[in-house]
């Protein structure tokens, strides 16, 4: 990682953003569906599934209750039967215009990430931000260099596929 501002297209409309001397890494795109139907499908257990992690993965929700407090966990599953869990506690909810969660990857415990996730509509269209603040930028640089720009694309390119194929089923 260099001291220069790293930022990186990592899908056609998915930016992810490290600035130098920095703890953060953000998320940011532009989805075409109203910010109310993107907070929902963000928070809706049986709709994570379709689209939370990358494509090779299964996705299960253990758990997610989704209030100031409420605890998340969620589980990947690889083709070769690995479980990787990832979990949280919710600590700010806004509808449908923020959610303050903590993240830890199980298989790196200690690493807990904040995170803010903003919702900002305009015409229509929902921009979602998704700021990480880590406890270091060394822990910051090495969810960099894990793989979770892939990881991070893929996932943002299924929750734009899932939020065009509801929109088409409500638009019948």
């Amino acid at each position: 990682m260099t001291d220069e501002q790293r930022t990186t297209e990592v899908g056609t409309e998915t930016a992810l953003t490290a600035e130098p001397d920095s703890q953060t890494i953000e998320i940011a795109r532009t989805f075409e569906a109203s910010r109310q139907r993107v907070f929902e499908a963000y928070t809706d257990p049986e709709l994570i599934p379709e689209w939370w992690g990358p494509r090779s993965y299964l996705t299960s929700v253990d758990e997610m209750d989704v209030r100031p407090g409420g605890i998340w966990r969620f589980l990947n599953y690889d083709g070769d039967g690995n479980e990787y869990g990832f979990h949280g506690v919710y600590h700010d909810i806004v509808e449908p215009e923020r959610i303050v969660q903590t993240f830890e990857f199980e298989g790196t415990p200690g690493r807990v990430q904040l995170e803010t996730a903003t919702f900002d509509e305009q015409d229509g269209k929902t921009r979602l931000t998704v700021q990480s603040v880590s406890q270091s930028r060394a822990d910051r640089d090495a969810m960099l260099e894990s793989g979770m720009e892939d990881g991070a694309r893929e996932t943002w390119e299924r929750f734009a596929e899932l939020l065009e194929s509801i929109e088409e089923a409500t638009s019948r």
